[in-house]
């Protein structure tokens, strides 16, 4: 991806130079060319390997070879996992599990494919990172992303395949952030502890935050534009008050799926919210007319859903 395209779609800087008292003001302001180039130099970005490109290319075709897709997954035992899992979750319906790849693939469909495919990729390329912490980053990132989609199937005009997508990627940029910076998981920790979001602990001690290098990777994996404006944005204070323009409904809407299912995630393991805030949540619950009433109906159904899992 070459810089112009960056410029187009991460609007905000990257601002450790700012202190944290201006940092929210200024996320949403255009990057500049210095800006681009600050983040480039800070964040090695892993280039897209050649087999997301090749599944991509494959699965956009008019008649995609699902021969050959399951030939490719199966040479990758993590592949294989992942996409049984999916295959096999309440996200499906299914009535009886899948133990076969071409069965699974056909179930998932083409983009839960490329979502299989880029998930094991990412997860390689953050080689150099703490072992324990990329397991339970990515479980996490699973779990959150299966909630999202069961969210979504009961929103007017989301898809749940589009919000499974997002919500598994939507932090990609935390890992990469742990591999560059030495104390990024003490910062973690710290953030957890005096009880405040991990953004705002970015905006004070880094030079970039996770979205801004989350929404360059998505974009320079080719994945969709919609994706990568919602993983840019999904921690801007002002979000919902974005001009469409900016941040189409169709991105927001996947941004207010996933903050749903993370607050529903975080109560139901029995830990404060330190990645939504109160704010945040509420006006994701308003942007689908969901009072606390259906909220509460909400959570028993997606959890309901989960333990089948």
């Amino acid at each position: 991806m070459v810089k112009g395209e960056a410029q187009a779609i991460l609007q905000a800087p990257c601002n450790g130079e700012h202190a944290l008292s201006n940092a929210t003001a200024v996320r949403s302001s255009p990057l500049s060319e210095k800006d681009i180039d600050k983040i480039f130099r800070t964040i090695d970005i892993p280039a897209c390997p050649e087999i997301v490109s090749n599944v991509m290319a494959e699965t956009q075709r008019d008649d995609p070879n699902l021969n050959w897709l399951a030939k490719t997954i199966t040479a990758d035992p993590a592949m294989v996992a992942i996409a049984l899992k999916l295959a096999n979750s309440s996200l499906f319906r299914a009535s009886s599990p899948v133990t076969d790849v071409r069965r699974a693939l056909q179930r998932i469909g083409m983009r839960n494919i490329v979502s299989v495919v880029v998930a094991t990729a990412l997860r390689t390329s953050m080689a150099g990172t703490s072992l324990p912490f990329i397991e339970s980053f990515w479980n996490q990132a699973s779990t959150l992303a299966l909630i999202a989609g069961e969210v979504a199937r009961r929103q007017y005009g989301v898809s749940p395949d589009a919000a499974f997508t997002y919500a598994l990627f939507h932090d990609a940029g935390i890992p990469l952030m742990a591999r560059r910076f030495p104390d990024y998981l003490d910062a973690i920790d710290a953030s957890r502890a005096a009880g405040c979001l991990l953004i705002d602990a970015e905006d004070e001690r880094f030079p970039c935050t996770h979205t801004v290098v989350g929404g360059l990777l998505a974009r320079n994996w080719g994945m969709p534009l919609m994706v990568s404006q919602a993983i840019r944005f999904h921690h801007e204070p002002g979000l919902y008050d974005l001009p469409d323009k900016t941040l189409p409904d169709g991105a927001l809407s996947l941004i207010a799926v996933t903050q749903i299912a993370e607050r529903i995630v975080s109560e139901n393991d029995g830990r404060e919210d330190l990645e939504v805030g109160d704010a945040l949540f509420a006006r994701a619950a308003a942007h689908f007319g969901i009072d606390e009433e259906e909220l509460d109906a909400l959570r028993e159904a997606i959890l309901s859903a989960a333990s089948d899992d």
